[in-house]
């Protein structure tokens, strides 16, 4: 990748031909930045150690060679190697917020960050949400964005693989929540703590492994064996978390999943549960509410998969 610090001077003009480079060299956007635009954006201001909504009217700002040179190597990984851009900086943002990943974690990009900022609502009430409980929590991102949004609640955060919760450990460090999050190593429900809690909510794989060998090159650098794929159907972890859920959760909580694109083998596998299909403002699918009223009539079906 030819270095073009000589000919490009500011922010807008790295941002474009970030964008040319990207676009040229057919990268894949999946893993938390929807285009090469904001990817190009992204990548330009964390090099130059600006916050992602730095103001455009700086955009036209000349450069210093040394930071020319940081951009310039930023874009030159991002074509090179393919690695994603939050793997590339160190950093992603969830429900705006801020964490820290690498390959030992998913980058954070669930579309439950939205339920999140929005409480959860209309489904609870947050003055009567005391506690919660994020089943494979990777990067420890939904649990501490749930403690940030209910700050009157204990949250759980629990995951199976050891990498995974030291990540989560940096993030609990990074935003003060020490005493709020309880960090756990547990496969699924295993080792969870006997409580009734308000809200369990999960992003678990759910990838079948038919569809992860036709995934991006990008996503060779995420722990896809553990994080991302989970059988044949995608099912493998999602049926578990169906049959024990009702044992964890209070009698007016809420069970939320992401399936992602798994719903309709989700849906055949259990066609007389009522499964309530969320909807976002910002994009995003596959992502159920079951209640524990709901739980308790599937339990049946729930047990002879």
């Amino acid at each position: 990748m030819k270095n073009p610090t000589e000919q490009l001077h500011s922010i807008r003009d790295f941002v474009r031909w970030g964008v040319s480079q990207f676009n040229a060299a057919e990268l894949g956007f999946h893993q938390g930045m929807p285009s090469a635009l904001d990817e190009a954006v992204y990548l330009c201001l964390a090099a130059l150690h600006l916050p992602p909504d730095f103001s455009t009217d700086w955009f036209d700002a000349v450069l210093t060679q040394d930071e020319k040179l940081r951009v310039f190597e930023f874009y030159r990984q991002r074509v090179e190697t393919r690695k994603p851009a939050a793997y590339i900086t160190g950093e992603a943002w969830f429900a705006g917020m801020n964490f820290h990943v690498d390959e030992r974690v998913l980058i954070p990009r669930s579309p439950i960050a939205e339920l999140i900022e929005q409480g959860f609502a209309p489904w609870v009430d947050i003055e009567n949400v005391h506690e919660i409980l994020d089943l494979c929590t990777g990067s420890g991102c939904i649990a501490i964005a749930c403690a940030d949004a209910f700050p009157d609640a204990r949250v759980v955060g629990s995951d199976i693989s050891i990498d995974a919760l030291a990540v989560a450990e940096d993030n609990r460090r990074l935003h003060g929540m020490e005493a709020r999050v309880e960090l756990i190593q547990s496969d699924l429900f295993v080792d969870v703590p006997e409580r009734e809690f308000d809200i369990i909510v999960s992003n678990p794989p759910y990838v079948s492994s038919a569809e992860v060998a036709t995934l991006p090159n990008e996503f060779e650098y995420e722990p896809t064996g553990i994080a991302l794929e989970a059988g044949e159907d995608g099912l493998d972890l999602v049926i578990p978390m169906l049959q024990s859920a009702r044992d964890f959760l209070s009698d007016e909580g809420i069970l939320v999943i992401e399936v992602g694109y798994t719903r309709p083998a989700l849906e055949a596998c259990f066609p007389n549960v009522p499964f309530t299909w969320l909807d976002f403002e910002r994009g995003g699918e596959g992502v159920f509410l079951l209640t524990a009223e709901q739980l308790e009539m599937g339990q049946p079906d729930f047990d002879a998969a």
